[in-house]
């Protein structure tokens, strides 16, 4: 439950990836949902059912936000389009594969295959991943007509204000959105600002790290550009964020700040790995980092694996792929994580 007047987190289940889903209803004019969840029969119907709790129907959405393409998040939106003629809006670098364009899905679709040779990834596994996105492609739903939306604009949204930021890495286009909203106590000559408060999507998670390098094949330099992501949430000093999964996040900086750390942490892995076993692809690196995967995390590991490589690379501490050996075996690891105490000694969040 919310504290914030006029915001309710809806809980949904997902059965097609991993954890719960979290979409958010700002109520008031005009009425919006931030995030849909996965087109699946329980997933719509519990849907309905929040929205009924609060007299509201799929055709009294007046405005759908979407913080990124995946179908946990984008599933519904065309559906709910199509009942009372909602406006969609995400950022554009994702608006395509939202609407489920067919040059941009066939692109999507070469890039991976693509990756799937640069990686190594073995015959058995490509084609467990490829049967397991046949299964899921009906998650995707019926695909909305978007409105981009860009970095830096503002939108009314039930009650309150809203700022998008772009907050790439785990997807090109994922953005999240600020709130503002007047408390007593805050605000006015003398007084505090108003908290500002952040729907972050995958950007930000409060139990696991989102994946970077697989579950978006289209971002350049995919670390690199995550932890600038990262850095300026920790910057932005939000007082609290809700996420694409799980409960909210408290303190929205320490959180960014432990994932900056764990990716450290890996980074300090992978050096391990080539240490041990000598030049390795992406594939054989990440089997070292995760052990055996299946379904969606046959995407997922080893383009993790090749997200921390490639940073390696562009340092010169590797040398360029696809088979990466080590050139420095001891590298300054301040350099590649500045600002980030060196901790090799803490948990890894993932397990």
């Amino acid at each position: 439950m919310s504290d914030v007047p006029g915001v309710r987190p809806i809980e949904l289940s997902n059965t097609a990836f991993e954890g719960l889903n979290n979409a958010y209803l700002l109520e008031g004019e005009p009425t919006t949902l931030i995030d849909t969840g996965v087109a699946v029969p329980d997933t719509r119907e519990e849907l309905r059912a929040r929205l009924a709790d609060r007299d509201l129907e799929f055709a009294d959405v007046d405005q759908v936000l979407l913080t990124h393409w995946h179908a946990d998040h984008a599933g519904l939106a065309g559906e709910i389009q199509a009942a009372g003629d909602a406006v969609v809006r995400a950022h554009p670098a994702d608006a395509p594969l939202i609407e489920q364009r067919p040059d941009a899905m066939a692109d999507s679709e070469r890039r991976r295959r693509e990756l799937f040779e640069q990686w190594g990834m073995p015959a058995e596994q490509r084609e467990e991943l490829l049967a397991f996105f046949e299964a899921t492609s009906g998650t995707r739903g019926d695909p909305p007509e978007v409105t981009p939306l860009e970095d830096g604009e503002t939108l009314e949204a039930g009650r309150h204000g809203l700022e998008a930021v772009h907050l790439p890495g785990h997807a090109a286009g994922l953005c999240g959105f600020v709130l503002e909203w007047p408390v007593p106590g805050y605000g006015g000559p003398g007084r505090s600002p108003p908290p500002r408060q952040l729907f972050c999507g995958d950007a930000v998670l409060p139990y696991y790290t989102p994946n970077v390098g697989g579950a978006d094949t289209r971002v350049g330099r995919p670390l690199a550009t995550y932890l600038d992501t990262l850095a300026d949430v920790v910057e932005a000093g939000y007082a609290r964020a809700w996420p694409g999964h799980r409960g909210p996040i408290v303190d929205p900086a320490g959180r960014a700040g432990d994932i900056i750390a764990h990716h450290r942490e890996r980074t300090v892995r992978v050096l391990g790995v080539l240490r041990e076993h000598g030049p390795c692809d992406a594939w054989t690196t990440g089997a070292h980092l995760f052990g055996s995967l299946s379904n969606i995390h046959i995407l997922h590991g080893p383009g993790e694996a090749a997200a921390h490589l490639e940073h390696l690379a562009e340092a010169g501490v590797v040398s360029e792929g696809p088979t990466y050996e080590l050139l420095e075996p001891e590298p300054d690891l301040d350099a590649l994580f500045p600002g980030v105490p060196g901790d090799e000694d803490r948990p890894d969040p993932d397990g």
